[in-house]
């Protein structure tokens, strides 16, 4: 249950956790939650998650270019390897420049979760970071909105 536990379970790959003492509704609630995304019904249109195949069009950005149908990214011509999140956090925001996003905004509109810790966002956030900008330390593209969460920026005279 400790944070930096957490961060770790994140970190490797995990999409939630339940520490313990636990709800018996909360934990039927979750694994509910994960049975309705592995039958791919969070993410489709009308599911209330992200279809990161809705208008399936390229997204560009510089160098940086997010073919959603081919569900591809590449950064100055080399392939990302990005997680399914990372990929469909990435179309997310860039299908919404300049539009900033609290953390929980994003667990719902990405993830489809109503519920969860916050902490997921931000970790997959720097993931991402590490991916895409030049410098993760200083970032160009996904920034930080202090006190409210991330916002995508395009470069200017880019659309």
């Amino acid at each position: 249950g400790e944070e930096t536990d957490r961060l770790v379970g994140l970190e490797a790959g995990a999409d939630d956790y339940v520490t313990k003492p636990f709800s018996p509704r909360e934990l039927a609630l979750r694994v509910r939650s994960v049975l309705r995304r592995a039958r791919g019904t969070v993410g489709q249109a009308g599911a209330g998650g992200f279809d990161p195949a809705a208008d399936a069009g390229p997204l560009r950005d510089r160098d940086l270019v997010v073919d959603v149908a081919a569900h591809e990214a590449t950064l100055r011509g080399e392939e990302l390897a990005l997680t399914a999140r990372e990929f469909d956090l990435l179309a997310f925001l860039m299908r919404h420049p300049r539009r900033a996003f609290t953390r929980d905004e994003l667990l719902e509109r990405v993830w489809g979760w109503s519920f969860g810790d916050s902490s997921t966002v931000t970790v997959h956030v720097r993931r991402l970071r590490e991916k895409i900008e030049d410098d993760p330390t200083a970032p160009r593209r996904i920034v930080t909105v202090w006190g409210v969460g991330y916002r995508y920026e395009i470069a200017a005279g880019d659309a």
